[in-house]
C-alpha cells in the first residue's frame, strides 16, 4: 500500500470525490416537503379525475332524480278549479251582498276554432309550439333568472305546461307545483298529440270577464261564436291571455295603449311566422270589444262592488286573478248596508229619477260615480258604480279616465303649507295671501312653456286672497301658487295624501293645479279622507275578511302614516269650510252639519265633481259624460234639464243628501283644527261708508252657458255664485268677500299699498 492511501480508511473515485462526502460534486439537496417531478405530473391528473367523477356522479344523480320523478308523478284527474265554485260577498255585518263565480265555459273542438285564431294564440304564447318540446328548460331558467334579478316576473312555461297548470294543477307559485308541472307536461307531450293539447289549452285558458275558454271569450267580448271570429278579433283575444282584466279596454280604458300594443305584437308575430300576409296585416284595425253583459245575479250595484273588490284583491297581491276566478272564497267587505243604500237612494233621487233622454238627449250620456271612506280607518263604507252593472259595465267609482278638475286645488294649498312655500315676493302663503287673479295672467317663475290659464267665464278678479280664490276656484291664482310651491312638491303631496303615483296626467307642471289628472272617484275619496283625518293617511280598503274552504287568507297589514302635518291638513280644511259656507259648494249645506269641500269641473264640462267631508265621513261624487255606443267622453250641457252641470250643482246636492242620511242619528261634530301660523282670522274692520267701496266681479251662476277655453285653459269650474262675490259679502255679512281695498292691495284704509303676494289684513274667515 502506498503512503498516499492514508490511514483514514476512506476511498476516492477517479474524480477525487470521497464516498463519505455529504454533498458530492454536481448534486444539490432536495426539500423533502416539495413534490418531485413525477408527483407534480400526477396531481393535475388526480384533480381532473375527481372533477370528472363528480360530474358523472351529478349526472347520474340528476338522471336518477329525473327517472324517479317521471315514474312517480302521474297525470292526475282534472283539478277542482276546472269546475270553479262561486265566491260569496258579504256586507260588513255578514248579510249577503252578492254571489259570483259561476264558471262561464263551453268546450269546443279544435276544428271549430278558425285557423287564424289558433295561430294568433300561438303568436302570442309560443310560436314554435308544433316543433318544440313539451317543456323548455332554457326558458324556465331564463324566466327564473329574470324574476330573481328584478327584470319582472316572467313565465317560462310552454303552452303544454300552461295547460297542465290550468287543468290538472293550480295557479300557486310553489316549487312542488312547478316540479309536478314539469313531469306531467313531459308525459302529456308523449301521450297526447299537439292538436289535443292545443284544444285543451284553448278550452281552459282564462280570458277575463269570467270567461273560461275561447268560445266563452268570443261570446263575452264580441257576442258571437268562436267560428265567426276574424283575425283581428282572434288577435285581441290572444292578447288577453297575458293580462285578462288589465287588457280589457272597456273596463280599463286607461290601459288601452298597452292592450293595443299587445295586439300589434300578436299580428306582427303572425307575419313573421308567415301566417299572415303583410297586406292583411296593414288592413287590420283594432276590434273594440262590446260592453260586457253581466249576469243578472250581479245587477244593480252588486256587480260594481264585486268588480272593485276583485281588483282590490288582485292589485294588492292578496289573491291572483285566476285563483280568485276559480271560486270558493268567502269575502266580507267593509261596506255598510244602510250607508250603501243611502248613497244609492241619493243618486236615484237627484239623477236617475230625473233622466229623460226623450226630452234631453244629453241625458243618455250621464254617468255617476261615488265613494265614501271612513277617515278613521280608510275603510270604504259605500260605493256607487253606475245605474246598473248589467246596463253600464264600466265602474264609474274606480275608472281613471276623467279629469278631476278643481277638486285637485286643495292639494296645492296643502303642499304650500307643508313645505312652507313662499310667493315670488318671498312672503309665506296663507289663506290671506294676495294673488293676482287676472284672467289669463301668465305664471311667473316657471321656466317651461308659457302658461296663462283662463278663469271660468273669463272672469278677472285682480288681487284676491287665497281663501277667496278657493271659494271662487280662481285658476290664475292656483296655477301661480303651484309654481310658487313647485309642481314636483305638489305632485308628491297629492301622492302622499292618497292619489296613486300612476295616475294618468299627474304631471309636475303648473297645469297640475287645475286638475288635469284623471284619478278615480275612490282615489279622491281616499285623499280627502286624509285631510279629514288631520293629515293621517290610511290606505283605503274594501275587504275586512277573506277565507277559502274555511281557511283564512292573510290581508296585508298597513299601518297608518302621517302623510302631511296636522297644520297643513287642518288649514286646508279651514279654507274648504268656506267653500261650503259661502263659495261654490253651498248646496252641500243640506248635510246639516259642519262640512268642508271643493267643487270641480273637467274641461268642456265632460265631468262635474264634488269632494267633501265631515269629521266622520269623506265622500266624492262625480257626474261624467260618456256616449253609451262609442264610449267617447261627451259634454254634459243640457243634461237633467240644466244649461250646465257643475260640481256645485247636482254632485253637491247628492253629497248633501247622502251625508245627511248616512250620519243620521249621529250628533253633528265640529272640526277640531290646528292652523298654521298666520291662518287665524284677523279682526273684522268696520263696514265702509260708501257702499260702492265693495265690488262684484260679475254674475255667472247656474244659468251661465258654455264658453270656449283658449290655449292654456285647463279644467274649468262652474257653480252657484261662480265668478262673483256674493251680495251678502257686499252687505258685510259673508265670508270670502273681497273689498276694493284688498283688490288694490291696500288693506285697511290707513295701510300703505301692499305688493302682490302679501298678506291681506281685511277679514277673510275660514
Amino acid at each position: 500500500m502506498s503512503p498516499s492511501s492514508g490511514t483514514s480508511g476512506t476511498s476516492s473515485d477517479a474524480n477525487g470525490t470521497s464516498d463519505d462526502d455529504p454533498h458530492p460534486s454536481g448534486w444539490e439537496p432536495r426539500d423533502p416537503t416539495l413534490p418531485g417531478p413525477a408527483e407534480s405530473r400526477r396531481r393535475p391528473r388526480r384533480l381532473l379525475r375527481t372533477l370528472l367523477g363528480l360530474l358523472l356522479f351529478g349526472a347520474l344523480l340528476l338522471a336518477g332524480a329525473f327517472a324517479a320523478g317521471y315514474l312517480l308523478v302521474e297525470i292526475p284527474p282534472a283539478n277542482a278549479a276546472a269546475l270553479a265554485q262561486s265566491n260569496v260577498y258579504l256586507y260588513r255585518d255578514g248579510t249577503p251582498l252578492a254571489r259570483d263565480g259561476e264558471v262561464n265555459r263551453e268546450n269546443v273542438r279544435l276544428d271549430q276554432v278558425p285557423l287564424t285564431v289558433r295561430r294568433a294564440v300561438l303568436a302570442a304564447e309560443e310560436r314554435d309550439f308544433h316543433t318544440s318540446r313539451a317543456v323548455d328548460p332554457k326558458a324556465m331558467v331564463r324566466a327564473a333568472w329574470n324574476t330573481v334579478t328584478g327584470k319582472g316576473r316572467q313565465s317560462g312555461s310552454t303552452i303544454t305546461q300552461q295547460y297542465v297548470k290550468n287543468y290538472y294543477l293550480g295557479q300557486e307559485q310553489t316549487l312542488t307545483r312547478k316540479t309536478k308541472e314539469f313531469f306531467i307536461a313531459i308525459k302529456l307531450g308523449r301521450e297526447k298529440s299537439k292538436e289535443e293539447i292545443l284544444q285543451g289549452y284553448l278550452n281552459t285558458s282564462y280570458f277575463g270577464r269570467n270567461a273560461y275558454g275561447v268560445q266563452a271569450a268570443a261570446r263575452a267580448y264580441y257576442g258571437k261564436d268562436v267560428e265567426r271570429l276574424d283575425t283581428a278579433e282572434g288577435a285581441y283575444l290572444a292578447s288577453l291571455l297575458k293580462a285578462p282584466s288589465a287588457y280589457d279596454v272597456t273596463t280599463h280604458p286607461e290601459n288601452r295603449a298597452k292592450a293595443v300594443a299587445r295586439w300589434h305584437y300578436v299580428l306582427d308575430g303572425m307575419v313573421t311566422q308567415g301566417w299572415l300576409s303583410p297586406a292583411a296585416r296593414a288592413a287590420a284595425r283594432f276590434p273594440v270589444p262590446q260592453t260586457a253583459r253581466a249576469a243578472t245575479a250581479l245587477s244593480g250595484q252588486r256587480g260594481y262592488v264585486v268588480q272593485a273588490v276583485e281588483e282590490y284583491l288582485t292589485d294588492h297581491g292578496i289573491v291572483d286573478e285566476k285563483t280568485l276566478a276559480g271560486g270558493g272564497f268567502r269575502i266580507t267587505t267593509t261596506l255598510e248596508p244602510a250607508t250603501q243604500e243611502a248613497l244609492v237612494q241619493a243618486v236615484e233621487d237627484r239623477v236617475v229619477s230625473r233622466l229623460d233622454p226623450a226630452k234631453a238627449p244629453t241625458d243618455r250620456y250621464v254617468r255617476v260615480g261615488a265613494a265614501a271612506v271612513d277617515p278613521a280607518n280608510g275603510e270604504v263604507v259605500a260605493l256607487y258604480g253606475g245605474v246598473d252593472y248589467t246596463q253600464q259595465y264600466v265602474n264609474n267609482a274606480t275608472r281613471r279616465d276623467y279629469q278631476v278638475g278643481s277638486t285637485f286645488k286643495p292639494f296645492v294649498f296643502t303642499a304650500a303649507v307643508q313645505s312652507g312655500a313662499q310667493t315670488q315676493q318671498g312672503l309665506p302663503i296663507t289663506p290671506y295671501t294676495l294673488y293676482d287673479g287676472t284672467n289669463r295672467r301668465p305664471v311667473e317663475g316657471w321656466h317651461g312653456s308659457p302658461y296663462d290659464p283662463a278663469n271660468e267665464d273669463e272672469a278677472s278678479y285682480g288681487e284676491i286672497a287665497v281663501g277667496a280664490a278657493t271659494d271662487l276656484s280662481v285658476n290664475a291664482v292656483y296655477a301661480q301658487m303651484a309654481v310658487d310651491v313647485g309642481p314636483a312638491d305638489v305632485r308628491r303631496t297629492a301622492i302622499a295624501l292618497g292619489v296613486p303615483g300612476t295616475t294618468p296626467d299627474l304631471t309636475a307642471s303648473p297645469s297640475i293645479a287645475l286638475g288635469a289628472a284623471t284619478a278615480s272617484v275612490l282615489d279622491m275619496a281616499s285623499a280627502y279622507a286624509t285631510l279629514a283625518a288631520h293629515g293621517r293617511h290610511d290606505t283605503y280598503t274594501l275587504v275586512e275578511d277573506i277565507s277559502r274552504n274555511g281557511e283564512q287568507v292573510d290581508l296585508p297589514a298597513v299601518e297608518p302614516r302621517q302623510a302631511v302635518s296636522r297644520e297643513a291638513a287642518d288649514t286646508t280644511t279651514s279654507i274648504l269650510r268656506s267653500v261650503v259656507e259661502t263659495g261654490t259648494g253651498t248646496a252641500a249645506q243640506a248635510a246639516g252639519r259642519p262640512a268642508a269641500g271643493k267643487t270641480g269641473t273637467a274641461e268642456d264640462d265632460k265631468a262635474a265633481w264634488f269632494a267633501g267631508y265631515t269629521p266622520e265621513l269623506a265622500t266624492v261624487v262625480a257626474l261624467m259624460g260618456q256616449d253609451p255606443e262609442s264610449g267617447s267622453q261627451e259634454p254634459l250641457y243640457g243634461a237633467l234639464g240644466l244649461p250646465r252641470v257643475n260640481g256645485g250643482g247636482v254632485p253637491a246636492e247628492i253629497w248633501g243628501r247622502f251625508t245627511r242620511e248616512a250620519l243620521a242619528g249621529t250628533p253633528p261634530r265640529d272640526f277640531d283644527l290646528r292652523l298654521m301660523p298666520g291662518a287665524e282670522a284677523p279682526p273684522l274692520p268696520p263696514a265702509p261708508d260708501d257702499p260702492e267701496d265693495w265690488y262684484e266681479t260679475g254674475e255667472a251662476g247656474p244659468g251661465a252657458g258654455p264658453r270656449e277655453a283658449g290655449p292654456g285653459a285647463g279644467p274649468r269650474e262652474a257653480g252657484p255664485g261662480r265668478g262673483r262675490v256674493r251680495r251678502r259679502a257686499r252687505r258685510g255679512r259673508g265670508r270670502g268677500r273681497v273689498r276694493r281695498r284688498a283688490r288694490q292691495g291696500r288693506g285697511p284704509r290707513s295701510a300703505a299699498p301692499l305688493p302682490l303676494g302679501s298678506e291681506v289684513s281685511d277679514r277673510w274667515s275660514p
